[in-house]
């Protein structure tokens, strides 16, 4: 990626799209947007329309996906206008909507496969959950015929799907909501799943359970977790001290992150950071050089920040906006005052 030229720049902030290409896309005011000494911030993009509840982020290509929920419930359940479907959002390098997808249910995970060209998208996260893709060849979709429908094979943590995440052509779902049993417990249920695809269904295998054992980083000690709100997952670039090439589970109401190496192996080990808030996706500066997109879930914005980077340096989208993680002591910094209602994040190195 190439950053544009600044235009317009006073006080950290312009209002001035920047696109995969490095040329100015569809801005919109960005006034309101605050960020560090150092850096810039401008909306990259803003979907039209009756869409709200922008959520989730990937990338395939040069093009971004956003997925945006439209007051659907967390089980598929209508919205209080009667609506059953969330929509994606395809943008390109500009900022410029360029397609859009109707899916029913509320799509709470997206993911892209660039060695199988689909997008991918999980929906309804506390029950009734399913998985939809969006395949894609030099670039194109293949219009209605590109969305594929899949349900699972069996979901035995008992609850819905949520964040997906793609390694090495390996799909990656999040278990969420697992339900209890009757003692209150859900110790024991799956909190990962490895999925495939074939004809109409999504075969899920349990990679890790959400009793896992793992070392704490701040006290040292060892032993089981009890996580209860599997949510997000990403992968750790190497080059993060002591953390590198980890996969990250967060457990949202749990503020605890979790980053397992060798995950599904019998080399499996894991270490948890006990977080100062609550977290609803969290992404790395893999370069010195790139952006980091960020979905404003009130506005219905991606924004997109620019600047010099701390070659791994971590941020989330907690509680309280945008911040930044010390991978230490888990404590989350507000990293100026961008969307304060963060959603999903993706960092993009420069080309």
């Amino acid at each position: 990626m190439r950053i544009s030229k600044v235009l317009g720049a006073a006080a950290g902030v312009v209002a001035v799209a920047i696109g995969f290409s490095g040329v100015a896309g569809a801005a919109t005011n960005a006034a309101s947007v605050g960020v560090p000494a150092g850096f810039k911030a401008a909306v990259f993009a803003h979907a039209g329309g009756k869409v709200t509840g922008a959520d989730d982020i990937a990338r395939l290509g040069d093009k971004l996906f956003v997925g945006f929920q439209n007051g659907v419930g967390s089980q598929g359940e209508p919205s209080p206008t009667g609506n059953t479907k969330s929509t994606v959002v395809e943008f390109d390098k500009h900022g410029k909507e360029v397609a859009h997808w109707d899916l029913a249910g509320k799509v709470d995970g997206l993911g892209a496969d660039p060695r199988t060209h689909r997008v991918i998208a999980s929906v309804n996260e506390d029950g009734n959950s399913s998985v939809y893709t969006i395949s894609f060849r030099r670039g194109r979709h293949h219009g209605a015929g590109a969305v594929k429908h899949y349900h699972y094979s069996s979901l035995p943590h008992g609850g819905g799907t949520d964040n997906v995440s793609v390694r090495h052509g390996v799909v990656y779902i999040v278990a969420s909501n697992p339900t209890a049993d009757a003692k209150g417990s859900t110790a024991g249920r799956p909190a990962l799943y490895k999925v495939t695809f074939s004809g109409s269904v999504a075969k899920t295998t349990p990679v890790f359970d959400d009793n896992i054992t793992a070392t704490n980083l701040v006290t040292g000690k060892t032993g089981p977790l009890n996580l209860t709100d599997d949510d997000s997952s990403t992968f750790v670039p190497r080059s993060v001290p002591g953390l590198g090439g980890s996969l990250l589970l967060d457990g949202q109401a749990d503020q605890q992150a979790v980053f397992v190496k060798h995950w599904g192996s019998a080399w499996q080990k894991a270490v948890v950071l006990p977080l100062s808030q609550t977290v609803d996706d969290t992404a790395f500066a893999s370069s010195t050089e790139g952006t980091l997109y960020v979905v404003d879930t009130a506005k219905g914005d991606v924004i997109a920040v620019t600047g010099h980077f701390s070659k791994g340096e971590a941020f989330a989208s907690a509680a309280n906006g945008l911040g930044t993680l010390n991978l230490k002591t888990g404590q989350i910094t507000a990293f100026g005052s961008v969307a304060p209602k963060a959603k999903g994040l993706l960092f993009v190195p420069a080309e």
